[in-house]
């Protein structure tokens, strides 16, 4: 795994930039759960957000690492 991406000259820790990604992810997924109403089943919703955040940072640093290896 390298540590650093090279973003046209630019070198950006690969996990800065796989927070971004998963951040860009998650702001659509928490509307569209809004939407839905799923947070009336949820009981605390900033920690549910915080764990579906660290849920797919988790598979977006899973997916991406085998393509930048």
């Amino acid at each position: 795994m390298k540590g650093e991406l090279d973003l046209y000259g630019v070198f950006v820790p690969s996990l800065a930039a796989w927070m971004l990604l998963a951040f860009v992810i998650v702001l659509p997924l928490r509307w569209i759960l809004a939407r839905a109403g799923f947070y009336r089943l949820v009981w605390h919703r900033p920690l549910f957000d915080l764990a579906l955040y660290v849920l797919l940072l988790g598979a977006v640093v899973s997916a991406a690492v085998p393509l930048i290896s």
